[in-house]
Order: C-alpha cells, then sequence, then structure tokens
C-alpha cells in the first residue's frame, strides 16, 4: 500500500475516532500495526494530524467560541468561567507531558497495551454509567472550578494508549455529576488546547526530522480528518442522549479482545 493511502486511512481513522470514547491513539496504533508499518515511522504523523479534528470542532462550534470571544471583551462571567474552566483543566496535562513526556513516547509502540487498555475502559464506561447519577449542569461555564480541575487530573489517564482522552474526560465528568451533554461538550471544547498542545509540542522535538513528503501526507491526513469528524461529532450527541454510552464501552471490549487474539496468533 502506498504511504498515500496510509495516510488516508490514518485520517479517517483519526477523524473516527477522536471525539468517540474509544482512544483515537489506540486505534491509530492498532491500524498501523494491522497495516504492518513500523509504529515509530508514523508516531509523528499520527499527533500531527490531530488539527483536522480540532478545525471540525471549532468551525462546528463557531457561535460558541465567537460568543465566548466577544464575552471575552466585556469581562461576560459566562465568558471569563469558559476560559477559565478549559484552562484549570488543560493545566495537569501541560505539567504530566513536559514532566513524562519520553516515557509516554516509550508507551505508544505497544500494541497489547492498547489492547488491554481498551478492554478496561469499556468495562470503566460500563460502571460508570450504571453507577453515576448526572444533573443537568447547565453548559461548560456553568462546570465548578474544582470539577474542571478534577476533570483535568482525569484526562491525564489518556496518556496511557488506548485510555481514550475523550472518554477519559467524560466519564470523568459525569463521575462528578456533570450530564451527558455538557459532559460531552467539555470533552469537545478541552481538545482544542489540548492537542493544539500536544501537535505543537511534538513538531517542535521531531519538526527538523520532517521532510516536504512527510510534510505532505500529514496535510492528507490532515484535510481527511477534519472531514471525518465533522460528520462523526454531528452524529455523536444523538446516539448518546438516546442510548448512552454502553454502545461504545461494547464496542471497545470486543476491539479490545479481537486486538488480543489478532496479536496472539499472528
Amino acid at each position: 500500500m502506498s504511504e498515500f493511502w496510509t495516510a488516508v486511512i490514518l485520517g479517517i481513522v483519526e477523524g473516527i475516532t477522536e471525539y468517540l470514547p474509544v482512544s483515537s491513539t489506540g486505534h491509530l496504533i492498532l491500524a498501523t500495526e494491522l497495516m504492518g508499518f513500523d509504529q515509530s515511522q508514523w508516531e509523528v504523523f499520527n499527533i500531527a494530524i490531530q488539527p483536522g479534528a480540532i478545525l471540525a470542532i471549532v468551525l462546528l462550534y463557531w457561535r460558541t467560541f465567537w460568543d465566548v470571544a466577544k464575552g471575552l471583551f466585556g469581562l461576560d462571567k459566562g465568558a471569563l468561567n469558559f476560559v477559565r474552566n478549559l484552562l484549570v483543566a488543560f493545566f495537569p496535562a501541560v505539567l504530566l507531558g513536559l514532566a513524562f513526556g519520553d516515557i509516554i513516547e516509550t508507551m505508544l509502540g505497544n500494541a497489547r497495551l492498547v489492547a488491554w487498555t481498551l478492554i478496561l475502559g469499556g468495562v470503566a464506561i460500563l460502571v460508570v454509567e450504571r453507577f453515576a447519577k448526572p444533573v443537568e449542569a447547565g453548559g461548560v461555564a456553568a462546570v465548578s472550578l474544582k470539577t474542571s480541575a478534577l476533570i483535568g487530573v482525569v484526562q491525564c489517564l489518556a496518556m496511557i494508549p488506548g485510555v481514550s482522552r475523550s472518554g477519559a474526560t467524560i466519564l470523568g465528568a459525569m463521575s462528578l455529576g456533570v450530564d451527558r451533554k455538557t459532559a460531552a461538550e467539555f470533552s469537545f471544547f478541552l481538545a482544542v488546547p489540548t492537542l493544539t498542545g500536544a501537535t505543537a509540542y511534538q513538531l517542535y522535538k521531531h519538526g527538523d526530522t520532517l521532510s516536504s513528503d512527510d510534510m505532505g501526507l500529514i496535510g492528507v491526513g490532515f484535510v481527511v480528518s477534519f472531514f471525518v469528524a465533522w460528520a462523526v461529532v454531528k452524529a455523536f450527541l444523538a446516539v448518546v442522549t438516546r442510548y448512552g454510552f454502553g454502545p461504545f464501552a461494547w464496542y471497545r471490549i470486543v476491539a479490545g479482545v479481537a486486538a488480543l487474539v489478532w496479536l496472539g496468533v499472528r
């Protein structure tokens, strides 16, 4: 398979999985493993195409971001709280990423770890869905400072491949009493600084090793992930509102078991 089509496939995987509680990083690792490519060759690519998915959120929620931007100039309390909550939730990932970045990178090639965390994450979703008692939060701006900070701490679990950034933040928020819709939107908005920071850091760290061909492939993955993420996010909230997160939990468990079986017999 040509590198172009590999970039297209990985862009599709990124777009589908980034905002679902199924782990985009884990699926990208398994996808490169399944296609027989050197994982280290695609590590930077897998992170660098994330801005495509970020752009999808920015454009889908452009009115929210525009209202927040206008509110900041007018010192509107809701806008200030919105930004405060996201920055507070983003901060723990910055500290942990800078402190343990090298250790985290060594885990990115461990497909078996991904398979196990997919399974364990699926079980965690079922437990939270069963026992969490979320109430209407009233939107991201209405989430308390303490809850936002705790969501940020939980997000750090997603540095383990297969855990899922969106899954950790959504379930963490729900376990703290935040309703499904607000928890999902908090996760979407938190992705903007988190994924932007991770991408900028990786390009700063490895940018001098990227050729013009590499940048071209990143561009392909960026465009593909943008359009796919756009479609997936629009459908995600409707599915969650009607069925909850249970379908994603069972998918994770089945995918994790299948991955373990495949890794064991290949």
